[in-house]
């Protein structure tokens, strides 16, 4: 079973394997549908379930200090993806997932449940990532609402890897927060930051379904965890990590394994396809819980 070290090596030595330079790419029309839908799908068929594994740290950033190391984390996204048709737009799908993602103490690497803030002094209850379901927004098809095939992706080519990278700004109103988060701020504030890794011949061959394992970094900086109680004090936190993904199950590293059995067993499977809830955040998990408590 590879472990989640010898999966990082693998990422390193993936993309070192290729060529020295990039050669920038730019796919558009149904070249650029079947490649999104395999790099977010990993296949264009339907209903198999991928497995996104990811290791990394996390650190606070706060004006005028050192930067802590706060957590080791690890987690995974199950995944899997239903496909349709439609008249105008063409091909389309739609991905459904759950996911998890634990803090862990920086030293010993041991899952924590309770942690001591560094800056308030108090033990806070830790509110590890539970989030069902994580889905796609709305389907992705092949072609616009008037039926012209105007999709663009852009790729780096390393010989036999190809490289895609993504940075998503986060800017909404925080569920925790008032009606008048425009006036006196509070609003949640965030960059998530996507580079995966593909072969090449498997992701641009439209007639290959699957692009088997593919490996990733991700790197996030965003505000407070509610958790923390922190407030309005100075500050974010950083996360990087990086994984990869795969349809074998066996190869989710046992740490995992036995995460998900004694702690989360629903999180093996993704949700039905054709899931309509609405997505989950730590915030939105963290209010609910905080809701239950008040009414019990």
């Amino acid at each position: 079973m590879r472990t989640l070290a010898a999966a990082g090596t693998l990422l390193i030595a993936v993309v070192l394997g290729g060529t020295a330079a990039a050669e920038n790419i730019t796919l558009t029309g149904t070249d650029a549908f079947l490649a999104t839908q395999k790099t977010i799908c990993g296949t264009t068929e339907q209903g198999m379930t991928r497995y996104g594994v990811f290791e990394g740290r996390t650190y606070s950033r706060v004006p005028g200090e050192k930067d802590r190391h706060l957590f080791n984390v690890l987690g995974i996204n199950v995944r899997h993806c239903m496909t349709m048709e439609d008249d105008v737009r063409g091909r389309g799908f739609r991905s459904f997932g759950r996911e998890i993602m634990v803090y862990m103490d920086p030293e010993t690497n041991e899952i924590i449940d309770t942690w001591l803030n560094p800056w308030s002094g108090e033990e806070v209850e830790v509110m590890h990532v539970a989030n069902d379901p994580v889905n796609l927004r709305a389907p992705m098809f092949e072609r616009n609402e008037d039926g012209e095939a105007t999709m663009e992706v852009n790729l780096r080519h390393y010989g036999d890897v190809i490289a895609r990278s993504s940075e998503i700004p986060l800017f909404y109103t925080n569920p925790l927060g008032g009606e008048y988060q425009p006036y006196i701020g509070g609003t949640y504030h965030a960059m998530e930051i996507f580079n995966s890794f593909y072969n090449a011949e498997k992701l641009l061959d439209n007639d290959t379904a699957s692009i088997g394992q593919s490996h990733l970094g991700w790197s996030r900086v965003a505000k407070w965890l509610p958790w923390f109680k922190m407030g309005d004090r100075a500050g974010v936190m950083v996360f990087n990590a990086s994984g990869f993904s795969t349809f074998d199950k066996d190869k989710v590293p046992e740490r995992l394994v036995e995460i998900l059995n004694e702690r989360y067993p629903l999180y093996w499977e993704p949700p039905e396809l054709g899931d309509n809830r609405p997505n989950e955040t730590s915030w939105t998990v963290f209010k609910k819980m905080i809701e239950d408590r008040q009414g019990e």
